[in-house]
């Protein structure tokens, strides 16, 4: 799966919260000040090319959809983390997240039970 830049993944998170939407549609959900329309349009056109996203045609314009799943996308980008900066190791880096943004005992034992609930 192609890695995305930053302007794509942006509008991606709006296709996936959005489910189906048409440019404008996109462009409402974004922060002032607004994008050009033809910059919107443009970052999904090369979402499509890069097979993020597709579209059907309604009335005389293009109404957009995810083919990928967040949790795909974000499975694959969690990875390449891991590999890239923790040489593959997932406890290398909680190790770091918990190094780096001091999280408490407290805090470590609510995210082992969260784990554990999800797993059971």
């Amino acid at each position: 799966m192609k890695q995305l830049t930053k302007a794509e993944e942006e509008v991606m998170q709006l296709l996936w919260e959005l489910q189906k939407t048409n440019v404008a549609g996109i462009i409402e959900k974004l922060p002032v000040p607004k994008p050009a329309y033809n910059t919107i349009s443009t970052i999904v056109r090369i979402l499509e090319d890069k097979g993020f996203v597709d579209h059907e045609k309604v009335g005389k314009g293009h109404v957009y959809f995810p083919l990928i799943k967040k949790s795909e996308y974000s499975n694959q980008s969690i990875n390449k983390l891991v590999n890239g900066y923790f040489q593959g190791s997932f406890k290398s880096m909680v190790s770091f997240f918990m190094k780096e943004n001091d999280i408490s005992l407290s805090e470590l034992e609510e995210i082992l039970n969260k784990i554990k609930d999800d797993k059971i």
